[in-house]
């Protein structure tokens, strides 16, 4: 049984997490004691009827204000498929909990409040999960109910937002008309909307096929720890853990450490359980090879054909996550795969318009939940590949050094010509 991750994403007050608790609800993936729970607060606050979103939302801040700020990560299943759902907050000051909560995710669910139709959030949020290279897209236009179940004003949104999705690069988008608080077309059919012909949300997550979503072809082994446990049974035992990023490896495979550039073969894959036959995204694993090769955290072991790109200037786009603006020359911590490392901000392209998706080349400063394009010297070579092939080695954090704040997310870019990819030096418009 496979794995879905998927993200909740839209404006404030969409019904993100009413959405998430009817699904939970309604597929009885639920415990008891959490149902009799959420039913006492509500009977308490004197709702008509049990309040859903408390599912999800936990913090006493989140309840009192009746909206979502932290992520909140849920875990269920069916016979089908595993979920895991991150709960994410639409308001603008959090977006940096949304970029958190999806960028692990393989799906994201966009919501649309019916009566009001696409907003500047619904272009961040759709802007961020195109940036994060998100295949599959679900909008769901919710409060149906309180449009009357109409068709034209379904149509009317469904137009609209494919008009701007037009710019984005994502191939797989569909759209359901539903009601988070009734429970239509979430897990069941909707009698209130026979015209529309297409599953309900859940069946629609069952079966989102994510097989080709992994990179099973270029093979990157980030090393994070070495296994040396100088025991009699296992004197001479010396393996390199860590989680595979991407690709296969077997045993008997040639192999590269980087950034030495020596190669060796694997004598053997181990997992907690003993020797496979091979490994592959997202196994944690530990090699062993047939040479001794000094390999530490942070190094690399990738194949002699396929090997990343060494490089110690990056371009990217950041997500700045900090009330303290980007500052250019400013110095932070850089973390990639499992390679820390100094990082030198030389230089920012531009930044972008949300709602637009223009270049804006003049106002080259960041502030919190701007999105740009930027340059980066880093003091060690990286073992890069672009963010639209590999999430993984394409992906970076920046730090600041004197909080330990994160105060940035990147996506790699690559030069076009370089490698294929899905360029993100975005066309004017």
């Amino acid at each position: 049984m496979d794995l879905l991750r998927f993200t909740t994403a839209g404006s404030v007050d969409d019904g993100k997490s009413t959405l998430i608790g009817r699904l939970l609800y309604d597929s009885k993936s639920i415990f008891e004691d959490q149902l009799e729970a959420i039913e006492r607060v509500s009977e308490s606050r004197g709702q008509g009827q049990v309040d859903l979103a408390l599912l999800t939302d936990g913090l006493r801040s989140e309840r009192e204000q009746g909206i979502t700020i932290d992520v909140a990560y849920r875990y269920f299943a069916t016979p089908r498929r595993k979920f895991i759902v991150a709960d994410t907050p639409g308001h603008i000051q959090y977006t940096r909990n949304m970029v958190t909560g999806a960028s692990t995710a393989n799906l994201a669910i966009i919501l649309i409040d019916a009566r009001k139709g696409i907003l500047e959030q619904t272009h961040r949020h759709s802007f961020i999960a195109s940036l994060l290279h998100i295949k599959h897209l679900v909008i769901c236009v919710n409060k149906m109910d309180l449009v009357g179940f109409s068709e034209e004003i379904f149509n009317q949104i469904v137009e609209d937002y494919q008009e701007f999705a037009s710019r984005l690069d994502v191939p797989d988008i569909k759209f359901i008309p539903v009601s988070a608080l009734l429970g239509d077309n979430v897990v069941d059919k909707s009698a209130n909307m026979p015209w529309y012909v297409g599953a309900p949300l859940l069946a629609t997550l069952e079966t989102t096929y994510i097989g080709s979503d992994i990179n099973h072809i270029d093979p990157r082994f980030p090393v994070q720890h070495v296994i040396r446990p100088q025991t009699t049974e296992w004197h001479d035992y010396r393996g390199f853990a860590g989680r595979v990023a991407s690709g296969v490896f077997k045993p008997g495979d040639e192999v590269v450490a980087m950034p030495s550039g020596l190669t060796s073969r694997i004598k053997s894959i181990d997992v907690m359980t003993g020797p496979v036959e091979e490994a592959f995204s997202p196994m944690s694993i530990s090699i062993t090879l047939e040479d001794e090769i000094d390999i530490s955290r942070g190094d690399m072991i990738a194949k002699p054909t396929n090997m990343p790109k060494a490089t110690q200037d990056l371009e990217a786009m950041l997500c700045w996550f900090n009330e303290k603006p980007l500052a250019l020359n400013g110095r932070y911590l850089l973390r990639h795969t499992t390679r820390e490392c100094k990082a030198v901000i030389k230089e920012v392209r531009y930044k972008i318009n949300i709602n637009t998706l223009h270049k804006n080349q003049q106002d080259l400063t960041l502030g919190m939940n701007e999105i740009g394009r930027v340059r980066l010297r880093t003091s060690v070579p990286l073992f890069t590949d672009p963010y639209s092939i590999n999430r993984s080695t394409g992906s970076l954090i920046l730090i600041d050094q004197d909080t330990n704040n994160t105060v940035a997310a990147g996506m790699i870019l690559y030069d076009t010509g370089e490698r294929p990819q899905s360029d993100w030096d975005m066309p004017s418009i």
